[in-house]
């Protein structure tokens, strides 16, 4: 699924910041394996004097090709350097909304499993041991259980650290894998899911961080895109 430049909206904006909605179907930054056009190009084609730390344009932290939501630019190197040490200090608070397959039980809990690249698989990450400390909070929303389809559950997830993957590799762990995740859902099942959900159900949809120059607390919510709301109309 390709995603329109012209969907990528701008949440709030001031001179040191700038929060989008990032549409899904868009790479964030540049690499030797992304042909297509980035949400970094986009940047350094709207915006002068972005500040170049570590070649990222600005951009403070990741989403992956198929999540949509927000996504936070710094635009001067202060702002950077001072968002960035708020994600590493763990200050700053994420939310996802994510329909997986299945029952998940119980309604509310921690999942805590360290993370790693995949040594089978080097495009993949896992739990495995020796990985990275990996915890993730969640709850349930809301369960849909269908006759054609099958059961799902509706679930809001704040990871407390920022692995590569870390819900979609959670949630694949505990045996609910992401509808739509053709990575961790496994081929015939995220090929069966596209004929009804067109994409990784996977939003970035609430964001709390303070403001790099006043301290202020900021607090951003970005509701489920039309496309994710289409699908939750066909389970019910």
């Amino acid at each position: 699924m390709r995603a329109e430049k012209s969907k990528i909206v701008k949440v709030f904006e001031d001179k040191n910041l700038l929060l989008l909605n990032k549409p899904a179907g868009l790479i964030v930054n540049r690499s030797q394996t992304a042909k297509e056009s980035t949400l970094q190009d986009w940047l350094e084609k709207n915006l002068k004097n972005l500040p170049d730390i570590g070649g990222r344009s600005g951009i403070v932290h990741r989403l992956d090709k198929e999540t949509s939501g927000l996504i936070l630019v710094a635009k001067t190197a202060d702002a950077f350097e001072k968002l960035q040490r708020q994600f590493k200090e763990k200050k700053v608070e994420k939310h996802y909304l994510a329909l997986a397959h299945g029952k998940v039980f119980p309604k509310k809990g921690v999942i805590k499993a360290s993370i790693r690249r995949n040594p089978f698989d080097r495009e993949k990450f896992g739990v495995f041991l020796g990985g990275r400390e990996a915890e993730t909070r969640y709850k349930i929303l809301r369960y849909y259980d269908t006759r054609k389809l099958g059961k799902f559950t509706l679930l809001e997830l704040t990871p407390k650290t920022g692995r590569t993957h870390q819900i979609r590799v959670h949630l694949k762990y505990l045996g609910y894998p992401v509808v739509g995740d053709d990575k961790y859902a496994g081929r015939k099942t995220a090929r069966s899911d596209r004929r009804w959900c067109p994409r990784q159900f996977l939003h970035a949809s609430f964001l709390v961080f303070r403001h790099p120059q006043t301290g202020k607390k900021l607090e951003f919510s970005c509701p489920l895109p039309d496309d994710l709301k289409k699908v939750l109309k066909t389970l019910r």
